[in-house]
């Protein structure tokens, strides 16, 4: 295998798995939401809080929404007065933003990850993802999942994490759909079989993989 053809575990593990139709989420403010309960937590976790917050999860309700009382509807994803926090201080942001999604959108991606970057509990892999996921843009999610994956492919990626996503990106097409396939690819594929003891046996990578541990 080439040192980094990063396309072609996207078309291995898109041909093994198929389509993953992600954000598991029934609008962009909800994507966003579960972005922030998920972090330290599962996706089980994060899906209860989710359930919780019911009919009030609409951006003008949680943005008047008390923060003790929010903390207290996300009590099941962990760390709930912590993430409540960062809930409203994102929803400060996004009314500036006049609660617009499509708004959002046209914005250079750049530019408006940074600015992502500077609301209180909203860390690189959170940031990417609301780019990905609520706002189209084409980035490179670095997760716990992808630099396991890519390790023991044989890869050495850089350290930092804006070093690996730009390693991946500069090789990659400026396609928004292929980077949100591949970031819910590799997590399904880090679950299901390239796991902490790994199924290397089932495994659609097992050709070109160095099976490093």
């Amino acid at each position: 295998m080439m040192q980094h053809d990063y396309s072609l575990i996207f078309k291995k593990l898109h041909n093994h798995y198929g389509p993953q139709n992600w954000w598991p989420a029934d609008s962009p403010f909800e994507m966003m939401i579960g972005a922030i309960l998920v972090q330290n937590t599962n996706w089980r976790n994060a899906a209860k809080a989710l359930h919780n917050l019911g009919n009030r999860l609409e951006p003008e309700i949680i943005f008047q929404m008390p923060e003790a009382e929010l903390a207290e509807l996300i009590r099941s994803s962990g760390f709930y007065k912590m993430k409540a926090k960062r809930i409203k201080a994102f929803m400060q942001w996004f009314e500036i933003c006049h609660f617009s999604v499509e708004n959002i959108k046209k914005r250079d991606k750049d530019a408006l990850r940074n600015e992502l970057l500077q609301i209180h509990g909203i860390g690189r892999e959170t940031a990417d993802v609301m780019l990905i996921y609520a706002f189209e843009k084409p980035v490179f999610v670095v997760d716990a999942y992808a630099r396991r994956i890519f390790y023991r492919l044989g890869y050495d990626m850089p350290a930092a994490y804006d070093a690996f996503r730009l390693q991946v990106e500069s090789q990659l097409p400026n396609d928004v759909q292929m980077y949100n396939e591949f970031h819910a690819l590799l997590d399904e594929h880090a679950k299901s079989i390239c796991r902490k003891k790994p199924l290397c046996s089932k495994c659609p990578l097992i050709d070109v993989c160095a099976q490093r541990y």
